[in-house]
């Protein structure tokens, strides 16, 4: 049986892909193997946009995408505070 590659369309866009056979089926970047989780991390690490493009050959709408992407799945889950100490 064959796992077709899904694609995710948010806001009309299909930039973040999910393929059992690229990054285990984590959700990544269409045309690349870069997964959200770098472009993300990158930026919450202190690179810019600029450096994002350059380093992942990728162009400013895939890192929008990736941060709605990101920005929706939060906005999906439900948290529940950690009982304190």
């Amino acid at each position: 049986m064959e796992i077709d590659t899904v694609r995710i369309a948010m806001n009309g866009s299909d930039r973040i892909i999910i393929d059992p056979a690229i990054w285990r089926g984590k959700p990544v970047i269409r045309g690349s193997r870069v997964p959200v989780t770098t472009v993300v991390g990158s930026l919450a690490g202190g690179m810019s946009f600029e450096e994002i493009q350059r380093e992942y050959d990728l162009s400013v709408d895939d890192i929008r995408a990736a941060l709605r992407f990101a920005s929706e799945l939060v906005d999906q889950g439900s948290f529940h505070p950690l009982p304190v100490g």
